[in-house]
């Protein structure tokens, strides 16, 4: 499995995600910041991904279209990259166990 770090959560996130043995591809690491949201739910089709977003737009996508891509909806609140890794940190057992699953949407942070 491999995770998409969309663009509004911080490219730290990919590091952390890396550092606890995920894949995981920031889309600024793939030249892909400007990329629509239909473009980012194509590469997650096409190559395997899981989204990771605060956008609730892929939550909806993932519930309603076909073929279906899952996300990973971070559901914390603005906040620190500091105090998001630690939130993160706290989540990483629940997190761990959702992805080892085949929920379409998984939500953290709620």
């Amino acid at each position: 499995m491999k995770l998409l770090i969309d663009a509004q959560l911080p490219l730290s996130l990919a590091d952390w995600l890396r550092g606890h043995d995920l894949s995981a591809d920031h889309l600024a690491e793939l030249g892909l910041l400007s990329a629509s949201d239909g473009e980012i739910w194509d590469l997650a089709l096409s190559e395997g991904y899981i989204i990771v977003t605060k956008d609730r737009d892929f939550v909806e996508w993932s519930r309603h279209r076909t073929p279906r891509a899952r996300v990973l909806w971070v559901r914390f609140g603005n906040m620190s990259r500091e105090m998001l890794l630690a939130r993160m940190e706290g989540a990483l057992g629940e997190l761990r166990q959702a992805l080892a699953g085949d929920a379409a949407v998984i939500e953290i942070g709620r």
